[in-house]
């Protein structure tokens, strides 16, 4: 990562603090870093402190009001070798999906040339209802690179699937990425997914109640390998909506 050139978008959501972290992280490792929040971000954690951990002025409005310095976002795409979004909240994603552009941190997403990835943090129930699930769709198909929350104890009291990843495995994630060092790149993979059905005679099989769920899990954390290319073969129906990333998979 020495020398590139990183935007680390930060909405509004307690993850925020993680964020800090996260700059610290991509600065160690040499990337120039700019930070760009929305207004409900600065309300988790200060502008001051990832200014100073990025050493580059925080930018959160189309403009500074004090001297009318316009801050473009068509620059700052052209600027990016990469776009971080963490934590990516339900709101943002939804914006992304819909090509919303109402303020700095979309409006720079839409205008980007570079590699996005969103680090999703929420609750577990947003996390897992349908219109999210639609728009992290929506937005892998597009090439966002989605950096899996993890499971565990929540800001709300529950426990579940929803955690921004570690700042750590995000910039590891990133930088993997960047230099195209995906242990299995070029491969083809087949995986199989749901029961298996061993025939005892032509009336009689011995099967199990497998759900497929194993399979369809591996085939989207292969994502995190950057494959170019998966394949799935799934032995049974019983997995509506449980679909692995559409742009690199295909059912057989």
């Amino acid at each position: 990562m020495q020398g590139k050139h990183i935007i680390v978008g930060v909405t509004g959501g307690i993850a925020a603090y993680k964020t800090a972290i996260l700059v610290r992280e991509l600065v160690k490792r040499g990337a120039e870093v700019k930070v760009i929040m929305t207004e409900k971000a600065k309300e988790f954690i200060t502008p001051l402190t990832l200014a100073t951990l990025s050493r580059n002025p925080v930018l959160v409005d189309f403009f500074d009001p004090t001297d009318g310095r316009w801050n473009s976002h068509v620059s700052l795409g052209l600027w990016a070798d990469a776009y971080i979004i963490a934590p990516a909240t339900a709101n943002t994603l939804a914006k992304m999906a819909h090509g919303m552009a109402d303020n700095l941190l979309t409006t720079t997403y839409l205008s980007a040339r570079c590699p996005i990835f969103a680090a999703p943090a929420m609750d577990l129930d947003m996390y897992a209802h349908v219109a999210t699930q639609e728009n992290l769709q929506t937005l892998r198909n597009r090439g966002v690179q989605l950096i899996e929350p993890a499971s565990g104890f929540l800001a709300s009291g529950l426990e579940g699937k929803g955690r921004m990843a570690e700042p750590e495995a995000i910039a590891e994630y990133v930088a993997a990425a960047m230099q195209g060092s995906a242990p299995l790149k070029g491969q083809t993979i087949l995986i199989t997914a749901g029961p298996t059905y061993e025939k005892i005679d032509p009336v009689r099989f011995i099967s199990n109640r497998s759900s497929g769920k194993m399979g369809y899990a591996i085939a989207n954390d292969l994502d995190y390998l950057r494959n170019d290319y998966e394949r799935l073969g799934k032995s049974a129906e019983s997995l509506k909506g449980e679909r692995p990333h559409e742009k690199n998979s295909e059912r057989v």
